[in-house]
């Protein structure tokens, strides 16, 4: 990993549990500890719970029992700052692209002309400084998402969730992202986790892999992916990359064949 700065942040799960009302129990007994500036991808069965981890550690919804602590305390108004990247893009649809990005600044009440400043620099870090004045509609599906990403790096969060946000994307714009993802995880450390259904996305991105099991969702298994950071497209043609992709892949069809 790169040098991680003040700006990671820790994440526990203890003990955690969340049924939604008189339904199943979705997950069960989640234990994990997330060190600052770990990037994990977390993978598993449809319907295991991936997304509820997410929404949980974002506080969008509460937990069952158990805890949650960032940098060691409960979430609240003091918690390290956390940006949700969605499956979609979620862009509002009758603004432009700048002001898009601007939104959550605006919603801080940061000042506009350090507003604007920020948006620029984000929108240059995704490579999209020449569509600020565009509208969502205007730009490809790939576009869209950065977009969305710079909204996300735009409030400098020091915990990153994305839940499967390159999913509905070709390959070949997936792979340029995933590498574009981790260059921005260069210049400015954060936390991630990241949902995903690709096993060499999660390998691809990850220095940690999380497999679920269903019924409830649970920790079955985490590999830890030892691969030098930068990663690029030699990554994907390297031995090892490769034999953790099987090792990832075996895994996770095991924990297929036992919900089933």
């Amino acid at each position: 990993m790169s040098e991680v700065t003040a700006s990671a942040c820790s994440v526990q799960f203890d003990a955690v549990v969340k049924k939604f009302g008189d339904g199943p129990t979705v997950l069960q007994d989640i234990n994990f500890i997330a060190n600052d500036g770990d990037f994990v991808a977390i993978i598993g069965p449809s319907g295991c719970g991936k997304s509820t981890l997410l929404r949980l550690l974002a506080g969008l919804v509460p937990i069952t029992a158990g805890q949650v602590k960032i940098d060691g305390a409960a979430p609240g108004p003091e918690s390290p700052e956390l940006a949700y990247v969605f499956q979609e893009p979620t862009l509002l649809a009758w603004q432009r692209v700048a002001a898009n990005v601007e939104l959550p600044l605006v919603l801080r009440k940061v000042p506009a002309n350090e507003r604007a400043a920020i948006v620029h620099r984000c929108l240059s870090q995704v490579r999209l400084s020449d569509r600020a004045d565009a509208f969502p509609r205007q730009l490809s599906g790939g576009q869209q998402m950065r977009v969305s990403i710079a909204r996300a790096l735009a409030i400098e969060p020091q915990l990153l969730l994305l839940d499967e946000p390159f999913g509905a994307l070709d390959e070949m714009t997936r792979n340029h992202l995933n590498e574009e993802l981790l260059a921005l995880r260069e210049e400015a450390a954060w936390t991630a986790f990241f949902v995903t259904h690709s096993v060499a996305e999660a390998v691809f991105l990850a220095n940690r892999v999380v497999i679920m099991s269903a019924n409830p969702g649970r920790i079955a298994h985490e590999v830890a992916i030892d691969l030098p950071y930068p990663r690029t497209q030699a990554t994907r043609e390297d031995s090892t990359f490769q034999q953790l992709v099987a090792q990832v892949s075996s895994l996770l069809r095991s924990v297929e064949e036992e919900t089933t």
